[in-house]
């Protein structure tokens, strides 16, 4: 994998993807961001939130469970001096289906947490305190 990134100004900076996708990430006013995209740390955040979810998704799908939507709530905690790392990141699973089965939802959140989001491992055995949890929401009929 690579990934390059352009200084644009200020606190501003283009990231690029091998797969070409691109991100705008700016810094907070106090040091010249112009609020022009997310900060470096928030993506984190949203990395490893999205690399579960994604888990989450494709385990309970390959357990045919009728899944219809996954929302996940990433909260974390920064250490209060330099580097102001991530000392604790929570991920709240709020899945949602017809009749699923809490056994396999809780079997995917745990699998993901434990073998497969590569991101929030990477950062569990950095040292940052990695929980989760779940609810379970029923949808309509499609």
């Amino acid at each position: 994998m690579h990934a390059r990134i352009k200084w644009l100004g200020n606190a501003a900076f283009a990231g690029e993807t091998d797969s070409g996708h691109t991100v705008t990430m700016d810094g907070p006013p106090d040091i010249g961001g112009q609020n022009r995209g997310p900060r470096p740390m928030e993506l984190m955040l949203l990395s490893v939130g999205s690399c579960s979810a994604v888990d989450v998704v494709h385990i309970l799908k390959k357990a045919r469970q009728p899944v219809t939507d996954v929302q996940v709530e990433v909260q974390g905690t920064r250490a209060e001096t330099d580097p102001k790392v991530f000392t604790a990141i929570h991920l709240h699973f709020i899945v949602s289906g017809q009749a699923l089965s809490a056994t396999h939802v809780e079997r995917a959140v745990t699998l993901s947490a434990e073998k497969y989001c590569s991101a929030s491992i990477m950062l569990g055995r950095g040292g940052t305190t990695m929980t989760h949890d779940f609810e379970m929401r029923e949808s309509g009929k499609s």
